[in-house]
């Protein structure tokens, strides 16, 4: 059988010296004899025994591990941008624990537990199901940032493509391509992502001279919304020749939607777009045109503000909108007026 680990203490007994004389032997620039360090990591590599981190870090102000709190995984984009940012934080020496903040739970029981642990930094991605003054409390005493999602008149430091910019984008590329009736597919109505892109697109649209047929209010951002979301368009707007999606897996869902049920070819009948760009959108079936969130750089700011502490308690919010761009694909095409998607 595999022999248990021995602790410092026990090390320390072994060697007849101080458990505080171990743990000065494993840290760098520790106060201790060069003599009795080399005594100390001798023994220890004899006896297999390794420091343990996390009783390490629970004795010192920092514990170089960042909270991450997500509440909406059945997006891709959020597992994604995860794997990124846990990556860049452990370039920097941080390690990451995930608190996945569930749909219809207890809100109050899961953000006490991010309380209790002794995290240098908590990163909220997003978490759309909790309020600013929320958020404010799950974060209180500690340094916080929320990426992807701006709360303005709030004491939390923010990070995020630049929802506004995106959106137009879409509206302008739509009416290059001819488009003149187009609808907007929301996901969670009352977030700010959402009212961003949805508010920038309609006004564009308005300023373009074209008609907005419809805008539908999805309930989540998912692949089944989506679809649901693509069948209400047809059926209350049947003049709609391009769609823009709030985010690329609603948009996925649509297009399934549109070909399989509605019986409507994409492009020629009606373009598609969505936002993020995740890894699907790219995939040939979908050939999705979307707007590319700018995930690296993104990342790479928020890392940056975890590292110089620029996001520390008692120090001025920092709110960043990052540019992204549009990715056109297969999903969009000219118009062709000579014949309609449906008659209306």
């Amino acid at each position: 059988m595999k022999r248990k680990p021995i602790t410092a203490r026990e090390l320390a007994r072994m060697i007849g010296v101080s458990q505080s004389a171990v743990s000065r032997a494993f840290t760098p620039g520790a106060s201790i004899a060069a003599d009795l360090r080399e005594k100390i990591l001798q023994h220890a590599a004899e006896m297999d025994y390794h420091p343990n981190a996390i009783a390490s870090m629970l004795s010192k102000s920092r514990t170089n591990i960042i909270g991450i709190v997500v509440s909406d995984m059945q997006n891709p984009f959020y597992p994604a941008l995860i794997e990124k940012l846990s990556r860049a934080l452990q370039e920097i020496g941080q390690q990451s624990l995930l608190f996945n903040i569930a749909r219809g739970s207890n809100l109050e029981d899961q953000l006490s537990a991010l309380r209790r642990y002794n995290v240098d930094a908590v990163i909220v991605i997003s978490a759309t199901i909790l309020s600013a003054q929320t958020l404010l409390w799950a974060t209180e005493g500690r340094a916080a940032i929320l990426i992807n999602r701006i709360i303005e008149d709030v004491d939390l430091s923010c990070v995020a493509c630049d929802n506004a910019q995106g959106a137009r984008a879409v509206a302008d590329h739509f009416h290059a391509l001819g488009r003149r009736h187009v609808a907007y597919v929301a996901g969670l109505s009352h977030t700010s992502t959402n009212s961003e892109r949805r508010n920038a697109f309609i006004t564009r649209v308005a300023e373009l001279g074209m008609v907005l047929s419809t805008q539908i209010e999805g309930s989540e951002y998912s692949y089944d919304a989506g679809r649901r979301a693509a069948m209400k368009v047809v059926d209350n707007a049947p003049k709609t020749d391009a769609i823009f999606f709030a985010n690329d897996i609603l948009a996925i869902g649509g297009i399934d939607a549109l070909k399989e049920q509605a019986g409507r070819r994409v492009p020629e009948d009606i373009a598609v777009a969505g936002f993020d760009d995740i890894a699907i959108a790219g995939w040939p079936h979908y050939d999705l045109t979307t707007f590319r969130q700018p995930v690296d750089e993104m990342v790479r700011v928020v890392v940056q503000m975890v590292e110089e502490g620029s996001c520390a308690p008692g120090k001025p919010p920092i709110v960043k909108r990052l540019s992204g761009e549009l990715v056109i694909r297969g999903s969009s095409a000219p118009a062709h007026h000579g014949c309609s998607a449906m008659p209306g």
